[in-house]
């Protein structure tokens, strides 16, 4: 049974079903002022936490004219309250009924209240409560200076539900936007969060959640067709637990076909990924002359020697029993000689993963190689790959487009990124955290491998692979997450 906190950080909603929730919940009864008062009061103690008021004094307000702008005025109150200098600047002459009366209120107290967004420049931090998740339009003008100025002022920005200017769904910034240092996503997760485009302006996020009932989202949401992978699902996943009388022959057995003579860091690096899940087995095909370099790193691995072209690429697998693999994971390296190689496999009866060579392989034999497969194929590629595999699918939409892809294809998609996304079956599931200490060579191919050997592993009936692989991603961008913390970056 999932606890509230691992229930809601899983869903994604779009702006219409956000929108439809928040509508339920004030037709059932609950005031609009009392949740501005609850969700105003989370975010201002989340804020004094984060910038305590010994360093972070003087706060500046940017109030917008809907629900977004009252609970920033809300925000503004509780922190004067709590003896923050507090300095509020509302663009608009038009505010909701509402945000009106907070305006008013806090004006009483005698809050500072500037007439130019130029006097909020002394300030230690700022609150942008300017738009919310329903912007649809431009930013211009007045609007647009203001936001660029504030962009440019050295301080954190805190954004309450999105960044403003970012599109909900989208991600797309309508004209400009505000580079947030924080995001309280409210209530539930909003699309435009596994948006690669908006990365750049969120900042760290959190979910605030302000006990939004379970019962009206599902009645809404339903079934959710889009999921965040979390640590507790991703854990739940993992073969952390085995049996103690458990052998090598009951933990899965990977086959790998990958490598070449220039390529070979990448067999070295699939494999290192491969053994990581603890696959009871593993045997990698290379060119008979990288042997001696993988049983150097790997010598608990069966190396199968391939006869190898002058290119020191396979040039053919030697008599291989496919039915004894649980899972074959293929192209690391391989460069995009052994085209019959790949053919070959795709008769396999047991889950194939496809990458880099291999998939461009692919591209050239067709997709109805794959779609006409009897059994479950996973392709992994990046968008440049991805773009040579389906052709006919746009890609500005990551998310809309593995969705796509994995329907034309009957295959399980995973296109890399920022934001990896996994796709099969009308459903998908979004990588939530990454880091840019990835973003190198090798990353891939040890996804690759993390990918076959969990796969491999996994000896549950109906298992879901799309569940598996994301939670191979999952793994493999955490650990990318670690190594930047003690690396930096560069990872």
């Amino acid at each position: 049974m999932l606890s509230r906190a691992q229930s809601l950080d899983r869903l994604l909603v779009s702006t219409e079903q956000m929108q439809q929730i928040e509508s339920k919940v004030f037709a059932a009864g609950m005031p609009v002022a009392a949740l501005m008062e609850k969700v105003g009061g989370l975010i201002s103690r989340r804020f004094q936490v984060l910038y305590p008021r010994s360093r972070y004094r003087r706060v500046g307000i940017l109030v917008g004219m809907g629900h977004n702008g009252g609970d920033a005025l809300v925000v503004a109150r509780e922190l004067y309250f709590q003896g923050y200098e507090v300095a509020i600047y509302v663009p608009s002459e038009q505010l909701s009924e509402l945000t009106n009366q907070h305006y008013c209120y806090v004006s009483s107290l005698g809050v500072k209240i500037v007439d130019d967004v130029r006097g909020l420049a002394d300030c230690d931090a700022i609150v942008d409560g300017l738009f919310g998740f329903g912007l649809n339009r431009e930013i211009t003008d007045t609007l647009f200076d203001a936001i660029e100025l504030i962009n440019q002022l050295a301080v954190p920005i805190v954004s309450i539900d999105l960044p403003s200017g970012i599109h909900g769904d989208t991600g797309n910034v309508l004209g400009t936007a505000i580079r947030a240092t924080h995001t309280f996503c409210l209530g539930l997760w909003k699309l435009a969060f596994i948006q690669e485009q908006a990365i750049e302006y969120l900042g760290k996020t959190a979910l605030i959640d302000f006990d939004l009932s379970l019962a009206d989202i599902q009645s809404i949401v339903g079934e959710p067709t889009i999921t965040r992978m979390t640590t507790d699902r991703a854990i739940a996943n993992l073969p952390l637990h085995r049996s103690p009388v458990t052998h090598k022959y009951q933990q899965g057995h990977l086959l790998l076909i990958v490598g070449s003579e220039q390529y070979s860091g990448a067999a070295i690096l699939a494999s290192l990924g491969a053994r990581a899940t603890g696959v009871g087995m593993l045997s990698i095909a290379v060119p008979k002359s990288l042997k001696p370099t993988l049983l150097n790193y790997l010598p608990e691995a069966l190396i199968i020697s391939c006869p190898e072209t002058e290119a020191g690429t396979i040039k053919s697998l030697p008599e291989l029993d496919f039915s004894k693999y649980q899972a074959i994971s293929c192209g690391c390296g391989l460069t995009e000689r052994p085209s019959k190689i790949v053919k070959q496999i795709l008769s396999a009866n047991c889950p194939i993963v496809l990458d880099a060579d291999a998939l461009n392989i692919i591209a050239k034999l067709g997709l109805e190689t794959v779609s006409t497969r009897t059994h479950p194929t996973i392709l992994t590629p990046h968008i440049g790959e991805f773009k040579r595999l389906f052709t006919k699918i746009p890609t500005a939409n990551k998310l809309v487009a593995a969705s796509a892809a994995a329907q034309s294809s009957g295959a399980v998609v995973l296109v890399k990124g920022a934001r990896t996304i996994i796709a099969h079956d009308g459903k998908s599931i979004v990588i939530p955290d990454s880091t840019p200490a990835l973003a190198r060579g090798g990353s891939g191919d040890v996804l690759t491998g993390l990918i076959g050997g969990l796969i491999a592993t996994d000896s549950r009936l109906n298992i879901d692979l799309a569940e598996v692989v994301a939670t191979a991603a999952w793994w493999h961008s955490q650990a990318g997450i670690l190594a930047a913390r003690e690396r930096g970056d560069l990872g």
